[in-house]
């Protein structure tokens, strides 16, 4: 969790950024806002190679199209690949990349968040 001198620094470069159109909060919750791609990226990150039916297991809720919008998203934006095997059927692996490791800090600070939130409630 951060210290109070790291919450001023951030609220300072928060307050300088412009709040229209660069924006890179904005920009970041754009790319992994919504309901299914932090949980799709959390899943990826606890097993590395993951099958379309295991995700869609794993995240009761999710349709079919949902989760296809989603991981071609993803994968737009560099934080997973697809990689598809010529058999039949067809088998296609999702792992996480690199750039989307990188997001294991923000998601563990948004664990300690949440977890901070539930105990002062």
């Amino acid at each position: 969790m951060a210290n109070n001198n790291e919450l001023e620094q951030y609220l300072k470069l928060i307050k300088e950024l412009d709040s229209d159109n660069n924006c890179p909060v904005r920009s970041a919750l754009e790319m992994i806002g919504g309901k299914w791609k932090l949980r799709i990226l959390a899943q990826l990150l606890r097993k590395e190679v993951v099958r379309f039916n295991e995700l869609k297991r794993d995240l009761s809720g999710i349709t079919n199209t949902m989760l296809s919008n989603s991981l071609r998203e993803l994968e737009n934006d560099c934080l997973i690949t697809r990689k598809q095997y010529n058999e039949m059927p067809v088998r296609v692996e999702y792992n996480i990349t690199d750039r989307g490791k990188n997001l294991l800090p923000t998601i563990y600070e948004l664990n300690i968040w949440w977890d901070d939130f539930i105990t002062s409630s």
